[in-house]
């Protein structure tokens, strides 16, 4: 039982860990460590549950709570929370000293991340490719018009970026801080984690739950009915992206005491950064792609279908 716990908390902190990098979702994450169907089967029963609380049966909110797999989920989430508490700060310091180094480092991440889902598509044609570039295509552009990260972000917005960020739970391919990253949140959040801004965690934590509730069931559903559609605007998603992972002049884009620095530019360095920033791409892009890889019998496994709660 101890060793059983131990190994799902150790898992649940490679999850909270790939979540903290914009990089590797913790849903591939689940998927390479084969838990993924296991997650998918917790966290559906488990807003099901919700949906009923909601519509006032509280009958059948007890019943469906019972049904969730609480000692596969209790230790994954407490490891996944432990990773953000431990990791910020130190994600956070390196974001502003190494910002360059830094975004190469995300940059390649994301690159592996999409070797890695593009593994994932069962039957790739060619109007898969064509959802790709159009998404990619689109993503990019949309975000050259992102003025920077976001200073002093409302409660409306830390909700809404906790509901988004959650979806990475679930979708294997894009992490939540990825996501977190595009709509200029990741610097406030990652902030108020490494500060412990109680008020804005609960309030990023309350979007998460919402975002689980409205989301799992329906994410779920098109995963399983239209998945490789799901994974190549994914992909695609990914692709365009990168933009915001330029790891130049100003890295992801930071918040200085004083004034706001975006990310986005692509203009050319200046200097000798650009160098740190490609070693550390391609290393990151080597390593995502050699440990999936090598876990790759685990996440050929079926995952278990949901059950109702």
């Amino acid at each position: 039982m101890i060793t059983r716990v131990l190994s799902q908390y150790v898992r649940g902190f490679l999850m909270g860990a790939s979540d903290v990098v914009p990089g590797v979702s913790g849903g591939t994450v689940a998927l390479i460590l084969g838990i993924y169907g296991d997650l998918i089967t917790a966290v559906s029963t488990g807003s099901k549950a919700l949906g009923k609380l909601v519509k006032g049966d509280v009958g059948g909110f007890v019943d469906g709570m019972k049904a969730v797999n609480w000692l596969f989920l209790i230790p994954l989430v407490t490891g996944v929370f432990s990773a953000v508490l431990l990791l910020s700060g130190i994600i956070e310091d390196a974001l502003h000293d190494f910002p360059e180094t830094m975004a190469g480092l995300f940059f390649g991440l994301v690159i592996g991340s999409i070797v890695v889902a593009r593994s994932l598509l069962k039957s790739p044609t060619s109007a898969h490719g064509a959802i790709v570039a159009v998404v990619a295509v689109a993503v990019f552009i949309f975000l050259g018009f992102q003025s920077g990260p976001v200073a002093d972000p409302s409660a409306l917005m830390l909700i809404g970026s906790g509901a988004l960020a959650v979806c990475a739970l679930i979708l294997p391919g894009i992490s939540g801080s990825f996501i977190l990253l595009m709509i200029g949140m990741y610097a406030a959040v990652l902030n108020a984690v490494d500060e412990r801004i109680i008020g804005d965690i609960a309030l990023v934590g309350i979007g998460a739950i919402i975002g689980l509730a409205l989301f799992s069931s329906l994410l779920n559903h098109l995963l399983e009915t239209y998945h490789d559609t799901v994974m190549a605007v994914l992909i695609g998603l990914m692709f365009g992206s990168l933009r915001v992972l330029w790891p130049w002049p100003n890295g992801v884009g930071i918040i200085e005491p004083e004034e706001i620095i975006p990310g986005t530019g692509l203009e050319l360095p200046n200097g000798a950064p650009w160098v740190g920033a490609v070693i550390a791409a391609v290393v990151s892009a080597v390593v995502v792609v050699a440990v999936s890889a090598m876990a790759q019998p685990k996440s050929e496994s079926p995952a278990p279908e949901t059950v109702d709660a």
